[in-house]
């Protein structure tokens, strides 16, 4: 008998990567992640460089800003299965490959249209890696509890790749031109292939059935089409422009069509059967829901700061680490939370930690008040990253482990989905409560005012040109419209976070700390015992 568990415990290993490297694996796949997390952020503070070296038009600086969110987004689901189908490791490694040499044309790109191409393979390679490596995590710590403090690692390298993004951006474009901030990928790219050839293990999926290439192409292009629509609303389209809403029914009636492929088809890309689990399902909905709230607040705090307090970016950075350092706590304590509380406390009473947080901060006005913001940015860091801590370990739990790239994939896309269709969806909000505002503001003009009420840059733009008390009384009214409608915002993400709470509701209770099992070929003799008999 003991030798029977013995050689259990010994294939364990072997299967999940060498045991006692297990944590090596992990180094590496975090370093994958950051690398990604910090270019998804790192040119927001070199588009004002990149505009005037390269001069690209509207359309052009939009595309290259956006392109390489969209394209990652795209491609999730098809590079996710794919892993699963022909190895995760095999594409973790080409798509660092990619990484590395998309980022040298980035770097080097002398036109705009050249890198807006960069800046799609970077979403490519971005789009092999980021599945890959939560998969691989999947397969490297069978025992849940190793798991989840695996996870927790993950995640808060995830929220320091997203802080640290802009405040290397701008300590490079201080010393170096712009197309340092994608060559400082380079180096880090030629470490990782030879590190991860050597000490990632490999893993694929049970490959039963053909990979459904017909399938990949139609999420690809289903998720491109919804989200480059989620996007344009964001960025304050309207829904009948002549791209947006082509873009969402298209996108929609493709990923529909993908749902009803899937459900025919005996060996499937996506098991659908999966969302059939209420924590599995349930996980991926307060994963949308928590992205939602945040991503549209981290945009609106961020003019808040710079442009009713008017500080500088890098003094607005500062200012955000607070709530980086926060979920960065919550990701390492939250493997020992979520063995204390379980699921579904853990993730319930870190969106009503989250929704708290949210309200306090509408206490905020016109006047600096920073023990008020550091409070509420340290409350809504933590109950935000024990949100989705709890959200993530429980969806990847609940995929088996032959389907933990396309799990992954869907975390992924989920996220980005909750993240695009938040800042449409609080901005729509912002606009609605902040432009009635600006309407008969004494010695302003109509124009003026409806000009002012597209946004408070543009209000502090049209302000200058009237000057006199005119031009003061419309960058007063800005401001005080901009606070009124923060605080509707914030008071709309309260509410989409108690939703998300009360959805919570529905993942276990406890956490099932079993390891999972392996199956061992039958003993040779007691095989030909029963052949004899």
């Amino acid at each position: 008998m003991s030798g029977t568990t013995t050689a259990a415990a010994a294939l364990r290993r072997r299967t999940a990567g060498a045991g006692a490297n297990r944590w090596v694996v992990l180094v590496v796949l975090c370093v994958s992640l950051l690398l990604v997390a910090v270019d998804a952020t790192v040119l927001h503070v070199a588009v004002p460089a990149v505009t005037e070296d390269l001069k690209p038009g509207g359309m052009e600086l939009l595309w290259i800003v956006d392109v390489y969110p969209l394209v990652c987004a795209s491609l999730l689901i098809l590079f996710g299965t794919l892993g699963d189908r022909i190895g995760r490791r095999r594409v973790l490694l080409l798509g660092y490959a990619l990484f590395g040499v998309a980022s040298g044309l980035a770097a080097l790109a002398g036109s705009a249209q050249v890198l807006i191409v960069a800046r799609a393979l970077l979403g490519v390679g971005g789009a092999m890696i980021m599945p890959a490596t939560l998969s691989i995590l999947r397969q490297v710590f069978p025992d849940r509890r190793e798991r989840a403090l695996a996870i927790g690692i993950w995640s808060a390298v995830a929220a320091v790749g997203a802080a640290i993004g802009p405040l290397l951006g701008g300590f490079l474009l201080e010393h170096f031109w712009w197309g340092s901030v994608f060559l400082v990928n380079i180096p880090l790219m030629l470490v990782s292939l030879p590190v991860g050839r050597v000490l990632l293990p490999e893993s694929k999926g049970d490959g039963k059935g053909p990979w459904d290439v017909v399938g990949a192409l139609m999420a690809a292009a289903g998720l491109f089409g919804v989200v480059l629509g989620v996007k344009r609303l964001g960025s304050g389209e309207s829904l009948g422009s002549l791209l947006t809403m082509p873009s969402l029914v298209v996108g929609a009636a493709l990923l529909v069509a993908f749902v009803r492929r899937q459900r025919r088809r005996t060996y499937p890309l996506v098991d659908l059967k999966m969302f059939a689990r209420p924590a599995f399902s349930t996980s991926v909905g307060c994963i949308v829901l928590a992205m939602l709230a945040l991503v549209g607040l981290e945009l609106i705090a961020a003019q808040y700061l710079q442009l009713v307090l008017g500080l500088s970016p890098l003094e607005t950075g500062l200012r955000l680490l607070p709530l980086t350092f926060a979920a960065m706590a919550a990701g390492l304590a939250g493997a020992r939370m979520l063995r204390r509380f379980g699921p579904r406390r853990m993730v319930c009473a870190g969106f009503c930690l989250t929704a708290f947080a949210v309200v306090l901060l509408t206490a905020l006005g016109r006047t600096d008040d920073c023990a008020l913001m550091l409070s509420g940015f340290v409350l809504l860091g933590f109950g935000l990253e024990t949100t989705l801590f709890g959200a993530y370990e429980s969806m990847l739990s609940e995929a088996p482990q032959e389907q933990a790239g396309g799990a992954a994939a869907i975390g992924e896309t989920s996220y980005q989905l909750g993240a695009g269709i938040g800042i449409a969806l609080l901005g729509t909000v912002m606009n609605a409560a902040y432009a009635p505002g600006l309407s008969g503001v004494p010695g302003v003009p109509a124009s003026a005012s409806a000009s002012a009420g597209h946004s408070l840059g543009e209000a502090y733009e049209v302000a200058a040109q009237l000057g006199g008390s005119a031009g003061a009384a419309l960058r007063h009214a800005a401001r005080d419209a901009f606070v009124h409608g923060l605080h509707v915002t914030l008071l709309v993400s309260a509410g989409l976070l108690l939703l998300g709470a009360a959805m919570a509701l529905r993942l276990p209770r406890v956490m099932q700390c079993e390891p999972e099992q392996v199956e061992l070929p039958a003993p040779r003799d007691a095989a030909d015992s029963r052949v004899s008999v």
